[in-house]
């Protein structure tokens, strides 16, 4: 297995341990990993394309990973009201959508890259995430803005994910025969 794959299952490794540390209160640990996780992402791609050593493996597992990685985090801030359930029901929905697409072009033998608003909408829904672990709010109790920033942060994601949704669909619709 060469590097970018090892890096690509550790951020995997590193979810579990990212939920417990989250849902046993020591954000800062969780904080901590899930930078660690989103760095392993950006690592991983970097070091694959550079060197020549992207596989069929991290083709399918990178993104199922950052997608594992991003929902566990989600859903765990459902699990502590931190976010509605609907705004994550509204995220992971398209990254499902997006997994079905690319496994339906890969069938008529296309691959479809990521696109410049889901690359938007996947660094500011990181950004998103790791500002919401600490809970700043909770922890600077009087600071007012953090919350209003957090608001805004959730919308944009909510908005991007829309966003690279509908331009993913529109730009690849002749993988569905055009039936759009």
């Amino acid at each position: 297995m060469n590097l970018p794959n090892k890096l690509t299952v550790l951020r995997v490794i590193m979810i579990p341990f990212f939920v417990f540390f989250y849902l046993t209160g020591k954000v800062y640990i969780a904080d901590i990993i899930f930078i660690l996780a989103s760095l392993t992402d950006m690592a991983d791609g970097k070091i694959a394309r550079k060197y020549n050593l992207v596989t069929n493996f991290g083709k399918f597992m990178d993104p199922l990973a950052d997608k594992l990685l991003v929902a566990a985090a989600l859903i765990c801030f459902v699990e502590v009201d931190r976010i509605p359930a609907w705004i994550v029901l509204i995220i992971i929905s398209r990254e499902f959508i997006i997994s079905g697409f690319r496994l339906v072009a890969a069938e008529s033998g296309k691959v479809i890259a990521a696109g410049y608003w889901g690359k938007i909408k996947t660094a500011v829904t990181m950004v998103t995430i790791v500002f919401m672990i600490p809970n700043f709010g909770g922890i600077f109790f009087g600071a007012s803005w953090v919350y209003p920033l957090e608001q805004v942060l959730i919308y944009a994601s909510l908005i991007l994910t829309i966003v690279s949704l509908i331009d993913y669909l529109v730009k690849n619709k002749e993988v569905l025969g055009g039936e759009m």
